[in-house]
């Protein structure tokens, strides 16, 4: 689940924090899981950090028997910001990619409020140009980089995907971007309508948010990498698939943000699963709106894998 959402069921502290953190330590799958009964060889690396900045830990699952360079999910760990590793959901996520044949990378950002902004982005930003540089030692094709992001995560996925396409690179062919993180005002209707209820509600949001950025909450000076609802153009982004449950805070934003992608120009297919809460894909993973989602997420990424 993304970042076992019953652990946010009333506001945290600082204390709670290091227990869930430790929680979501204790759950991380094993390489035997990640291995896929062999069709997978997991290695750790480090990637050099954005100038000063400390290295970065990486995961890569590299497909075993392709006999030519493989697509590769970029992943993005949830946890508002404050929780998770390279290692959090990844049997949820390496039984995607395997479905979609794809290798996976997972990064382990610096986590607020310790690092706050704008460190999780630049680790994600060296993640990946590490990614890149390295590709051709995994067997990965790195024409075909697909960012992924859940929660926190679908959030550095967009500010990603905007710095990649500010900077004129490295090239994407799309964003996958599962109830995103997007917008640190926490005031639309879906956020107020889950004030005080949900599994991820509107004040452990508010929580994350002002962990994230401190003092600057809600001025000028926020960047639209970290709160990529404040982005004033999204134009010339890759394609994106968004997916949200209509019962969480984040419903709103993310079809906001889809909703200012085809008035950009730009190409995104939007999911509201009627009822879904916040990670209830990773809660119930056999019921039938969490299969129906996994199956639209393969499906499209069958669909744009297919272009490239």
């Amino acid at each position: 689940m993304v970042q076992s959402p019953h652990l946010f069921a009333e506001p945290l502290t600082l204390d709670k924090i290091a227990h869930v953190r430790q929680h979501d330590a204790d759950s991380h799958p094993s390489n035997t899981v990640l291995e896929c009964q062999g069709r997978y060889r997991i290695h750790e690396q480090l990637a050099p950090g954005v100038s000063s900045d400390p290295d970065v830990p990486m995961l890569v699952c590299e497909r075993t028997s392709s006999p030519v360079p493989t697509p590769v999910m970029y992943f993005i760990h949830g946890g508002g910001m404050i929780v998770g590793t390279r290692r959090s959901e990844l049997d949820v996520m390496i039984a995607l990619a395997d479905q979609a044949g794809a290798a996976l990378v997972s990064v382990e950002y610096r986590l607020a409020p310790e690092h706050p902004d704008p460190a999780p982005i630049n680790d994600c930003w060296a993640g990946l140009h590490w990614l890149v540089d390295n590709a051709h030692e995994f067997n990965i094709d790195p024409g075909r980089i697909v960012l992924y992001g859940a929660s926190a995560g679908g959030g550095l996925a967009a500010g990603l995907a905007l710095m990649c396409r500010d900077r004129q690179g490295p090239e994407l062919i799309g964003q996958m971007l599962v109830c995103p993180m997007l917008d640190e005002g926490n005031d639309s209707t879906s956020a107020i309508q889950f004030s005080g209820r949900g599994a991820w509600y509107r004040e452990t949001n508010e929580m994350a948010w002002s962990a994230l950025l401190g003092d600057r909450r809600r001025t000028a000076s926020v960047s639209h990498y970290a709160s990529p609802a404040y982005a004033q153009d999204l134009a010339d982004l890759p394609p994106a698939f968004i997916d949200v449950g209509s019962a969480e805070v984040f419903r709103d934003e993310a079809v906001a943000y889809a909703s200012r992608l085809w008035a950009s120009g730009g190409r995104a297919e939007l999911h509201v699963w009627p009822g879904g809460f916040h990670g209830y894909d990773f809660v119930a993973p056999s019921a039938s709106i969490s299969r129906a989602t996994v199956h639209a997420r393969v499906d499209w990424l069958h669909r744009l894998l297919s272009q490239f």
